[in-house]
């Protein structure tokens, strides 16, 4: 049976275009509007319709910040999110610290319809719901894909695809770019609205708490009065021994209900609001970890690459990040030329792999400090430190502002050091 209805719309597909972008999220739309405005025709597209929902925090820290001014729509998000001042870290003994930054809250639905018309403004063709299916390939180089549309496949030639499937793996998979099934973690979140908490929630809250080991709980305030709330575990779960990893077992339902038990706003939060929509739950890949990035013909971005840090498990700023890198690869000089060989073959993807190189030793220090979501009566102790010394503070916002480093932080070395500083 056709997977359409009488009221779908199907996406008119080209036969050809330079680049094929797969997946309209942060990272997809970002390459697409980078290579469109250098000249390139770009197919984007996405299995979903927009706008539409992704299962994220939605929290906005300086990296997102800074891609979006490169982008050129910082300024039109900004009016659009729910500005935040202080990211508020609360342990399990209750004590808090709040941790300044450049901060705000959009929703997903909202944030990638932004990106994904500013990829169009630039030139890129959007169609939706197509859903990749396979790569088309020549003498082992892929020259396009196989797309399904309005339950019918279609062939589009394309010089290079770029993978910028998200967490799922399925499209990885077919592709040949899987490494690792398995997440490196997962998240559950929830929407909730509650007037009486606006202007009482006023900071991305995180929550390290025994009942939470392996990850926390966090409520952001987004616009209207609405708070995203979730929990999660994120980063040091996987095991890859079987060449496909595993997950360790977790109920994040249980570990969801266990943080409105342990953190007080968040049980007045879900006893009090209204929940918009259900709890939805999501995998994540972290550490540029679980995914060739390359290969003749194919670049893997955003999260499907891994674009997601271990320890907080933010990625919506490194998914842009490494979708703009992805589009400078396939440059030359800034501009879109047109290659009718595979000459260039090498020299794009090593000077994609080599951007991402000089990018993962960040994710490494991410995944060191991931540490403290195992171990969080050590989030007490910072916590304690933080608050009575101005120095330790401002060492943590410049942690969030990507200008310290984690892993030196939060190592068994640094944490040490704390008790002396």
């Amino acid at each position: 049976m056709d997977d359409t209805d009488a009221t779908t719309t199907i996406p008119a597909l080209p036969a050809r275009c330079d680049v094929l972008v797969v997946g309209a999220g942060p990272a997809g739309s970002a390459c697409a509007q980078r290579l469109a405005a250098a000249g390139a025709d770009v197919l984007l597209v996405d299995q979903h319709d927009f706008p539409r929902d992704k299962v994220c925090g939605d929290g906005l820290i300086p990296d997102a910040h800074a891609a979006l001014r490169r982008l050129g729509v910082a300024d039109e998000v900004a009016a659009l999110a729910q500005p935040v001042r202080h990211v508020r870290c609360t342990g399990p003994r209750g004590g808090h610290v709040d941790v300044p930054g450049t901060l705000s809250v959009l929703p997903r639905r909202q944030l990638d319809h932004v990106l994904v018309r500013a990829a169009q403004r630039a030139g890129a063709r959007l169609a939706t719901p197509v859903r990749f299916v396979a790569p088309l390939e020549d003498g082992g180089r892929v020259v396009g894909a196989t797309l399904k549309a309005g339950g019918a496949e279609h062939a589009v030639a394309a010089r290079w695809v770029v993978m910028a499937t998200g967490a799922v793996p399925a499209a990885l998979i077919a592709a040949g770019m899987c490494e690792r099934r398995t997440p490196s973690g997962v998240a559950l979140r929830g929407y909730v609205k509650h007037e009486g908490l606006v202007g009482r929630i006023t900071q991305l809250q995180l929550v390290w708490h025994p009942r939470l080991k392996g990850g926390y709980g966090w409520i952001f305030p987004a616009p209207g009065g609405v708070f995203n709330i979730g929990a999660g575990l994120t980063g040091s779960h996987v095991t890859q021994d079987d060449g496909r990893g595993r997950m360790q077992d977790v109920n994040l339902r249980r570990m969801f209900d266990d943080f409105c038990v342990v953190y007080a706003p968040a049980r007045e939060l879900m006893e009090g609001g209204t929940l918009q929509g259900r709890l939805e739950g999501a995998p994540l890949r972290c550490s540029l970890l679980g995914a060739r990035w390359s290969r003749p013909g194919v670049l893997v971005t955003g999260e499907a690459a891994g674009s997601t840090y271990a320890f907080s498990g933010e990625g919506i700023g490194k998914a842009m990040e490494t979708g703009l890198l992805a589009g400078e690869a396939l440059l030359a000089g800034g501009r879109w030329i047109a290659r009718a060989a595979a000459d260039d073959d090498a020299a794009i993807t090593a000077r994609y792999e080599t951007s991402l190189r000089e990018l993962k030793p960040k994710f490494d220090l991410y995944e060191t400090a991931s540490h403290i979501n195992h171990r969080p009566w050590l989030t007490d102790l910072v916590i304690w430190r933080a608050r009575k010394s101005p120095r330790i503070l401002n060492r943590l916002s410049l942690v969030l502002e990507e200008k310290q480093n984690p892993g030196r932080l939060f190592s068994w070395r640094g944490i040490a050091k704390l008790m002396f500083e």
